[in-house]
């Protein structure tokens, strides 16, 4: 479980230990915090606690130091769940990591209705077959914090989620030995969802 920084007091704790470019990880932290606000996530934690808990899987799982996709991991749901624009994080964060923003932020779907919003995110999904290393990287952080914690989810989603990571995510972690691992005994612990 990667559940250890709830704040970014604490994972600055730990991130001063290691060779990131702190200021950089910094800004991106209170970029983050300031889009996301007061937002929860449907497990009622502050939205900041999900991006807190990628970033630990990208440091201290995935063993990431670079300081782009750090800044990505904290900022990869503005575009998608505020009103922050791919122009605003460019601005203050440069093409690269607006670049792995946008490859990892689900676009609207094209019409109403539950099954519209699965098409677009199934499309969304087989898209990420194409993506940088460095953007899939992201997304597979961002399952991890979302998939830890399956069982807390209703029982209809937790099979859906399960049938949707098995499907399009363990094909991208294949590419990255420690996501693989890591997906790999996450799917033996949810296999009863099958």
């Amino acid at each position: 479980m990667f559940t250890s920084w709830r704040t970014w007091d604490e994972a600055r704790v730990d991130l001063a230990e290691l060779p990131v470019d702190l200021a950089a990880v910094e800004r991106a932290a209170t970029a983050a915090q300031r889009w996301h606000g007061d937002q929860l996530r449907p497990t009622g934690v502050p939205y900041v606690e999900h991006l807190l808990e990628a970033l630990e899987v990208l440091v201290r799982g995935a063993e990431v130091t670079s300081s782009d996709l750090l800044t990505a991991v904290l900022l990869h749901d503005v575009v998608e769940d505020t009103d922050a624009t791919l122009n605003e994080v460019e601005a203050e964060f440069g093409p690269v990591v607006t670049e792995l923003v946008d490859w990892v932020t689900k676009p609207p779907a094209a019409g109403a209705g539950r099954e519209a919003k699965r098409a677009a995110k199934a499309a969304y999904l087989r898209r990420l077959g194409e993506a940088p290393r460095e953007a899939v990287l992201v997304k597979l952080a961002d399952r991890v914090s979302n998939v830890q914690r399956l069982y807390q989810m209703p029982p209809d989603k937790q099979r859906r989620y399960y049938a949707e990571t098995v499907t399009y995510i363990l094909p991208l972690a294949a590419q990255h030995p420690w996501f693989a691992r890591w997906y790999g005994e996450w799917r033996e612990k949810f296999a009863h969802l099958r």
